[in-house]
């Protein structure tokens, strides 16, 4: 589902803030990316959702290459940054059928998806007020149904238990695995390390731009705990894998 072929970006002065990245992503992975911050996993993301240019190696979506025909996979991808950039002029509703219309969606669907989501995040009876009006945690909410409405192959999500309360954030893990259930796959990074050992079935760690461990959680943490692998590794000078 997610190729990423010898991925490399660079910034200003040179300094590569992702250095020949490659993994493979498949059909019902949820798959965890871990790394300190200034690690790549932000750079990373974003080219993988398409907002962010890269000058070398290559990212496919269901086999379509994002630098040849990123209008095809933004269609079957929903990218949640870590601090969802909404429209605050705009209902919580009025902007769930905003997003609804740039993908398409019929009328059915996204009611459907809305009242299933919204009732499940306990959202539905805030959608009629501005999003102005949200905190940090409904905005979260909103931004992650908008992304569901066109039930995407690849959900990328960077920080997504951000700002969320326990049952918001135990909600949110167990649509991602009905998502996965489905056929699709799961891309995201996060900090809680806990929750990336029980949720995800294939782990990743980079460490200044480079991969350093990648594989299915178990055989990537050992008889270890994935925190005490994780920092062994960052502190390593010469980590591989």
């Amino acid at each position: 589902m997610l190729s990423i072929v010898n991925f490399s970006k660079s910034y200003k002065g040179g300094k590569k803030a992702v250095d020949n990245l490659s993994l493979e992503i498949n059909s019902g992975d949820i798959f965890g990316f871990i790394g300190h911050n200034g690690a790549g996993k932000t750079t990373t993301i974003r080219a993988i959702a398409g907002v962010l240019d890269f000058d070398e190696g290559d990212i496919l979506v269901d086999g379509i290459s994002i630098k040849k025909d990123p209008v095809e996979c933004k269609k079957i991808t929903a990218y949640i940054p870590d601090n969802p950039d909404l429209y605050d002029h705009l209902t919580g509703i009025a902007y769930l059928n905003f997003i609804g219309d740039i993908y398409a969606v019929s009328k059915s669907d996204r009611e459907q998806a809305i009242e299933k989501y919204a009732a499940a995040l306990e959202i539905k009876d805030n959608l009629g007020d501005s999003i102005s009006s949200y905190s940090h945690g409904m905005k979260q909410k909103l931004a992650i149904i908008s992304e569901l409405i066109h039930r995407p192959k690849l959900l990328v999500l960077d920080e997504p238990f951000v700002g969320l309360d326990p049952k918001a954030s135990l909600t949110l893990k167990n649509i991602m695995k009905e998502l996965c259930r489905s056929g699709s796959a799961i891309f995201f990074s996060t900090h809680v390390l806990l929750v990336a050992e029980q949720l995800c079935n294939k782990i990743g760690i980079i460490k200044d731009g480079r991969l350093v461990a990648f594989g299915p959680t178990k055989e990537v943490k050992g008889d270890s705990s994935l925190e005490d692998v994780f920092m062994e590794l960052i502190e390593t000078d010469n980590a591989a894998f």
